[in-house]
């Protein structure tokens, strides 16, 4: 089963003939109708993140056989998804004919080389973030996309976070009015702890961090559909001999990067590996009628701010707007019809891993785009690439370049 080949500009020719707003991320509001009676036969890739999901709970799925380099891994995927078929590599996984769609958790540097090596292997695709590591890689990842007519995903966890999916409705329902800008922040620190395992350097040591921008620009560019035209970026680093020797010869531990969007509005990205910082992924999304504060790690819930008439005085005595300010609760779409019923329940990245799971099968065996398809995961990773660019240029401006058409 595959998709015939079609452009970016063809897809919203269509969406906007059938009267759907173009390049709006999509919001599931009805209860998940099985798609057919069949099963996806699908392969896992990856013992470490792979092992984090649910297809084996997916009453549309059948977790036909599962691959690792490290036999203790394959064990343990094949724990997790009741599977007694193991491959040693991708390559003999890809062999075998009864599998028809691959999850690659493989690391960040091999996802295009594995993406192309699966669709010529004529498998649809669900892929680990970050989409591609150059521009040139992104150019390749959208050619072989294009022309495989098959399906392509990124697993993109902010997309589905459960704040993300309450935002996009928000967005949709004209409650921010116009959102002029946004901050998003991805702060890890103590990431370092994976560069080495068993003394050798593992395939993150040294990884610049706006080579892994998605869990960031996911938090604006999958509620409202623009796009990130520009940036200027300045980085961090210290003398700390972990950074020194990398493969990737970068020379920073966190970056913070300034955005520009199609729409003349502004996006900061912070993405740190180090520092007096608490962990996570969360978003601040400022609209001129209600602004959206996503739950914040030093114990703050979620907050809405919402303008008014109300007004106040400043400690210079000068007058000044008073927005009204209230908690909000997020709702648990988890427990929603949103998802089938068996995979209605927590998962992974805030809730995250079911969506992903349910939203990859069901566009396999409808034959329809996914909500974070090429085009997507290009617009969430190409930022990032010209980012790190822009840092090692002390703050240059530079141009993103568009993969949508």
């Amino acid at each position: 089963m595959s998709l015939p080949p079609q452009t970016r500009r063809d897809f919203l020719a269509t969406a906007a003939a059938a009267g759907a707003l173009a390049l709006t991320p999509r919001l599931a509001t009805a209860a998940p109708a099985l798609a057919s009676d069949r099963k996806l036969r699908v392969g896992i890739v990856g013992g470490r993140f792979g092992a984090t999901f649910q297809f084996h709970e997916h009453p549309q799925c059948t977790v036909e056989a599962v691959s690792d380099l490290r036999a203790d891994r394959r064990a343990a995927l094949m724990k997790v998804y009741r599977c007694t078929k193991s491959y040693d590599s991708l390559a003999e996984l890809l062999r075998d004919p009864k599998i028809e769609a691959v999850f690659l958790a493989t690391p960040a540097p091999d996802h295009v080389a594995h993406v192309v090596a699966t669709l010529k292997a004529g498998k649809h695709v669900l892929c680990a973030v970050p989409a591609a590591m150059t521009l040139e890689e992104c150019a390749t990842l959208r050619e072989a996309v294009r022309t495989s007519g098959l399906t392509y995903m990124m697993a993109e966890t902010s997309y589905w976070q459960q704040a993300t999916i309450t935002a996009r409705k928000f967005y949709q329902e004209g409650k921010f009015g116009t959102i002029y800008t946004a901050e998003s922040m991805y702060h890890h620190a103590g990431l370092e702890a994976l560069w080495f395992e068993d003394g050798k350097p593992t395939w993150r040591h040294g990884f610049a961090p706006m080579n892994y921008p998605t869990h960031c620009t996911a938090h604006l560019l999958g509620v409202t559909g623009e796009r990130l035209t520009d940036v200027s970026c300045l980085g961090w680093g210290d003398d700390d001999p972990l950074l020194k020797n990398n493969p990737y010869q970068n020379p920073f531990w966190n970056e913070t990067a300034q955005f520009r969007t199609n729409r003349g509005h502004t996006m900061q990205v912070q993405v740190w590996w180090k520092g007096a910082h608490r962990g996570g992924e969360r978003a601040r999304l400022y609209g001129d009628k209600m602004s959206f504060h996503y739950p914040d790690p030093n114990g703050l819930g979620a907050v809405l701010v919402r303008s008014g008439k109300q007004t106040e005085k400043d400690s210079g005595g000068f007058e000044r707007a008073l927005p009204a300010f209230e908690n909000f609760t997020i709702p648990e779409w988890w427990k929603t019809d949103l998802l089938p019923e068996p995979l209605r329940h927590k998962s992974g990245h805030e809730g995250s891993h079911t969506f992903i799971t349910h939203e990859f099968i069901d566009a396999v065996l409808r034959q329809r785009r996914p909500a974070v398809d090429v085009y997507e995961a290009l617009a969430y990773t190409a930022p990032g690439i010209v980012a790190h660019q822009s840092a090692l240029k002390d703050g240059e401006r530079l141009k993103v370049p568009s993969f949508d058409a």
